[in-house]
């Protein structure tokens, strides 16, 4: 039987878009230290959603 990864324990990291944290997902398995939007949207307007700091 498969090892099962509780979802809490799952890596994060931050969107360079708009710096919400993302979680890691199967589908990006094989690339996830190349991935640095959390969505298509932050990808095609990266400095669209920038936070800024208070």
């Amino acid at each position: 039987m498969a090892k099962r990864i509780e979802k809490a324990n799952l890596p994060q990291k931050p969107c360079q878009a708009c710096g919400r944290p993302f979680t890691w997902r199967k589908k990006w398995a094989r690339v996830w230290d190349e991935v640095k939007f959390c969505s298509e949207r932050c990808r095609r307007e990266p400095h669209a959603g920038k936070r800024e700091a208070s």
